[in-house]
């Protein structure tokens, strides 16, 4: 680790892995970080009190697309890559890149970049975005209770504001959502937690981050984002697997590395999957983590009002990042749908300003509407979007009350789903994996 280092994120691991492991590095600096993903990121920059006394004025933060034009003007020697949920194509697009542009490439530290804390780790990752990572971790968090453990959540980072304000942030009330002023992508990952009780904690500097959450608690659930690594040394690794994505736990990064180093993984959805799909996955899980013990779950659906879409043209809004970068073509809310005889409507005839510029950005997402809100213009735009759309109903399947952060002009219902482990015969239970790991700590 020498010379002058570019690190390719998208306002997360990126963050995390300067501080663990280029802040303090002696004969390594790093000239700037690129981003994508994630709107309004880019023109920034880290801050120095972030980045310490070795950057008095901050590491600029610039669009990948200036990638090549960054690694000549700042005299870039390695180029590290820092985000998630992108095929190994994709990688390798990147790595190509750096190469002809003069640079070496590699990809994120995995063992340096995780932190070990005082407290027992339980790691809740996933293959791809969208496999049910939110789901498990609030089952997971209800066992650790009802053990009488005090349970701190600390969720990936999501630092889309002012990240000197958002160093450390403690959430333990849904007051706390409009104090720090979050996104609908953050309410969606930190609500559902406040509602059952449970503190929430993120920011941009997880070490001190840790240091909140162990203070508070006997026990540490990360909850990961994307198909992101965690970022504390795990006692307890899970990954959540989807069989209706068969092939791409090993096809995309870094999922295959939450796929291969979990110590348990949860294959989800086995109710609306066909069932060879979930042989096939078991067996694959077998094959390439034999060490890993594999248990099934379903996510089953309620809806608040079926009366409100049986029959009727809905539009149907699902989670955004799951629908983007995720990759999912159905959700909650379209299987809300086709249980209540319901027909969903395309809704881009309506989509207006920022929601348009995320269709054209992911083109192959269908005839659903993602909940982007990574700032207040995109919440406006889906606001209007919502009440353009010439339907009937609108099937909310956020994991947030979307009625709560924007107004909805039509009759609605809310799709929620929790985890339901299917018990097997001579498989252990979640309770009895949860229960050999706070024996053992």
């Amino acid at each position: 680790m020498a010379g002058n280092t570019l690190i390719m994120g998208a306002a997360g691991k990126d963050f995390h892995v300067f501080n663990t492991c280029y802040r303090e590095a002696e004969g390594a600096r790093v000239a700037c970080f690129t981003a994508t993903q994630i709107p309004n990121i880019h023109g920034r920059s880290y801050p120095h009190p972030l980045s310490g006394p070795r950057y008095p004025q901050g590491i600029p933060i610039l669009p990948e697309e200036e990638l090549e034009s960054a690694i000549s003007r700042f005299g870039v020697d390695e180029v590290v890559f820092c985000y998630s949920d992108v095929s190994y194509d994709y990688v390798a697009a990147r790595e190509a890149r750096a190469l002809r542009a003069g640079a070496q490439f590699r990809l994120a530290p995995v063992e340096t970049m995780m932190i070990r804390a005082r407290r027992p780790v339980v790691a809740v990752t996933a293959v791809r975005t969208g496999c049910g990572k939110s789901q498990t971790t609030r089952a997971i968090a209800e066992r650790l209770v009802a053990a009488g453990r005090r349970v701190a959540v600390v969720r990936h980072p999501m630092p889309y504001g002012d990240l000197l304000r958002q160093e450390v942030q403690e959430f333990r009330h849904l007051d706390d959502l409009a104090r720090e002023r979050c996104t609908i992508e953050e309410m969606e990952e930190y609500e559902p937690h406040l509602r059952r009780g449970h503190a929430v904690y993120a920011g941009v500097d997880y070490g001190k981050v840790l240091a909140r959450a162990e203070a508070a608690a006997e026990v540490i659930l990360w909850d990961g984002g994307n198909n992101d690594l965690p970022f504390f040394r795990p006692d307890l690794h899970v990954a959540v697997v989807d069989p209706h994505r068969l092939g791409h736990e090993t096809a995309y990064y870094p999922g295959r590395e939450n796929f291969l180093r979990a110590h348990l993984i949860v294959i989800n959805k086995v109710d609306s999957a066909r069932p060879e799909d979930v042989e096939e996955l078991e067996r694959r899980a077998h094959e390439a983590n034999p060490r890993a013990q594999v248990i099934r779950a379903r996510s089953p659906i309620a809806v608040s009002d079926p009366a409100r879409i049986r029959g009727r043209r809905v539009l149907v809004v699902e989670d955004g990042p799951t629908l983007t970068h995720g990759g999912m073509r159905f959700g909650a809310g379209v299987l809300a749908a086709r249980t209540y005889g319901a027909e969903v409507v395309d809704p881009r005839p309506w989509v207006t300003g920022t929601i348009a510029e995320t269709f054209r950005a992911y083109p192959d997402i269908g005839p659903l509407l993602p909940a982007m809100g990574y700032g207040e213009r995109q919440v406006r735009d889906l606001e209007a979007t919502i009440r353009a759309a010439q339907v009937d109903a609108v099937v909310v399947a956020t994991p947030i009350d979307l009625a709560r952060v924007i107004r909805i002009d039509k009759p609605h219902v809310r799709v929620t789903y929790e985890l339901e482990e299917v018990r097997r015969t001579g498989v252990p239970s979640l309770e009895e994996i949860l229960g050999g790991l706070l024996g053992g700590r």
